[in-house]
């Protein structure tokens, strides 16, 4: 394992901030730095089943993530070797035929609802974060997002989050808030804890 590359997890619920964060530390560091890897990259490759059987996936649950992929990437990745990884398309549920080409770098940031639960990814991790947003919060930014970004209907958004992201949000997103370092309350917006953050990467840098 190289350990002049340094990995920080990012975790939280939908909404919650992360993605602002992971792009708040890759301005500060550079592209040259640090690169940012999704844990949606990760959702399984669904090509065997229909478009109907993948708009019934529960993709808020552990099992859609492709874990033995995500690990195997990042402990190459940790260990000074370039990787592929794949691409995810949520119009279509499955994974592109292309892959991203994705080389070795000083500091690592993965985000995702899911990151500090997977124990095998918290072994890897120097500092661990959990976004901490109040529900209301988190699913109007996500109502937003998912009419915006992904053609939803405003319908199946809330189904969907009252059927699947609310329920597994609190059975396996939120106990994760316990094992983090850093808990960042407000998102980028606090000051105090992303200075908190900024001083943990630098110490270990």
């Amino acid at each position: 394992m190289n350990s002049s590359s340094i990995l920080i997890g990012i975790a939280g619920g939908t909404g919650s901030g992360k993605t602002s964060i992971a792009n708040y530390l890759l301005k500060k560091f550079g592209s040259d730095q640090l690169i940012v890897i999704e844990q949606d990259s990760y959702y399984k490759n669904n090509a065997a089943l229909s478009i109907d059987e993948r708009n019934q996936q529960n993709f808020d649950h552990p099992d859609a993530i492709d874990i033995e992929l995500f690990n195997k990437q990042l402990v190459s990745l940790l260990g000074g070797k370039s990787v592929e990884i794949p691409i995810y398309d949520f119009s279509i549920h499955n994974r592109r035929n292309q892959r991203q080409f994705v080389r070795p770098c000083r500091i690592i940031v993965i985000e995702g609802i899911l990151t500090l639960y997977f124990d095998s990814l918290r072994k890897l991790m120097n500092i661990k974060v959990f976004v901490d947003t109040p529900d209301n919060i988190r699913f109007t930014r996500r109502l937003s997002r998912d009419v915006k970004e992904r053609g939803r209907t405003i319908k199946s958004v809330t189904n969907q989050y009252e059927k699947t992201v609310k329920p597994m949000y609190d059975q396996f997103v939120k106990p994760s808030r316990d094992l983090a370092d850093i808990i960042i309350t407000d998102g980028v917006q606090n000051k105090e804890a992303i200075d908190a953050l900024m001083s943990n990467i630098n110490v270990l840098l």
